[in-house]
């Protein structure tokens, strides 16, 4: 059976908040809106990728001020912490840097039916230094598995160097950081080095970072934090929220590229579906180890989850415009402007745009 939204007191934690000028209820407690002509009105909540923060604040923001009788929450809790949340039935969507895997059987159990999952959030995933001394760095897959894996503790080591011959690499420790909570963007990073590096990096896949040592941090923010507050430090973050630290290009094929958006969309367009999912699911096998000219294999891309069925007409409009709204052109540059994400294509938003109108209520 699909499950109600949990109480208020779950939505009053959360993080992003875009409020309407008039209205405050709940979704489901308010009048129908869309089917019945009426212009939108009522409270969605979602919980998730701390990666989509700034995107997330530009969307609601252009969402709200399109439908003021609207408020939208977003909890930037992490992945794992959103995808909990939307399984266990207390929010209306979900973000997330990893699709749901060993969840989605719970998930459509939760919907009382199909899961709606469309990739509507691309960033790269930047690789981020704070070394006195040195503004320019070029990592191989490798390497950089060998840092994370701290097989690599000094920053003149011979395979960085023979990575920058013309960088004086001063002798002094590495300090990896990584996230202390369960993760997408340590899944995605993960996933880049298994594929990337295998002989290096040797750890199971997951959201859970495997190697113990260096330091952790809590979200996107606590990482960043930690990079900035040392010397020496490197840790991997969503490049849109790397400020000022140094950015490592990654080795590809025979080249060192930079993360760019454009970068970071060419390795989704080579990216391939995963098989045996619902219609409305539309979750990728990202090609981390290309070897093509000019893409940026270390990205995550940030799925939108939602239920294809809601209990109430209400909660079913609101969830499906604001999606809409995600996916079209005016929100995909919303969330480039605001936190350098890559947006999706053209031939990509035709396909995932079906499985957004398919949301409704049953």
């Amino acid at each position: 059976m699909r499950r109600g939204i949990l109480p208020a007191a779950l939505a009053l934690g959360l993080g992003l908040t875009g409020c309407g000028a008039t209205n405050e209820a709940d979704a489901g407690t308010g009048p129908t809106s869309q089917s019945a002509g009426a212009a939108l009105t009522g409270t969605i909540s979602g919980a998730g990728a701390s990666s989509q923060a700034a995107a997330m604040e530009a969307w609601i923001a252009g969402f709200t001020a399109q439908h003021p009788d609207v408020t939208v929450n977003y909890d930037p809790v992490g992945s794992g912490g959103g995808r909990e949340q939307f399984v266990a039935g207390g929010t209306h969507f979900a973000g997330s840097d990893a699709y749901l895997d060993e969840e989605l059987e719970a998930a459509k159990e939760r919907c009382g039916g199909e899961v709606v999952e469309v990739p509507l959030y691309v960033s790269p995933i930047a690789v981020a230094y704070n070394l006195d001394g040195v503004d320019e760095l070029q990592l191989r897959p490798e390497t950089i598995a060998g840092i994370f894996a701290q097989k690599i503790t000094k920053w003149n080591d011979p395979a960085i160097a023979q990575d920058n011959p013309d960088v004086d690499l001063p002798d002094t420790a590495i300090t990896p950081v990584n996230r202390s909570d369960e993760s997408g963007t340590t899944e995605n990073f993960a996933e880049y080095l298994a594929a990337a590096a295998p002989d290096v990096w040797t750890y199971e896949v997951s959201g859970d970072w495997p190697v113990e040592g260096g330091e952790a941090a809590q979200g996107t923010s606590g990482v960043v934090g930690a990079i900035e507050g040392g010397n020496g430090t490197i840790g991997y973050a969503d490049a849109s929220q790397v400020g000022d630290l140094g950015v490592a290009k990654v080795g590809v094929g025979d080249e060192f590229v930079e993360f760019s958006p454009e970068a970071a969309s060419a390795v989704v367009e080579a990216s391939q579906r995963v098989e045996g999912r619902g219609e409305t699911d539309f979750a990728y096998d990202l090609a981390r180890d290309t070897t093509e000219s000019g893409t940026y294999p270390i990205v995550l891309v940030s799925y939108s989850i939602a239920c294809a069925t809601y209990e109430s007409q209400q909660e079913a409009d609101l969830v499906k415009a604001f999606f809409t709204y995600l996916a079209s052109e005016e929100g995909q540059q919303a969330a480039a402007d605001a936190a350098g994400s890559a947006p999706i294509s053209s031939s990509l938003r035709e396909q995932v745009q079906p499985a957004i109108d398919s949301i409704s209520a049953g």
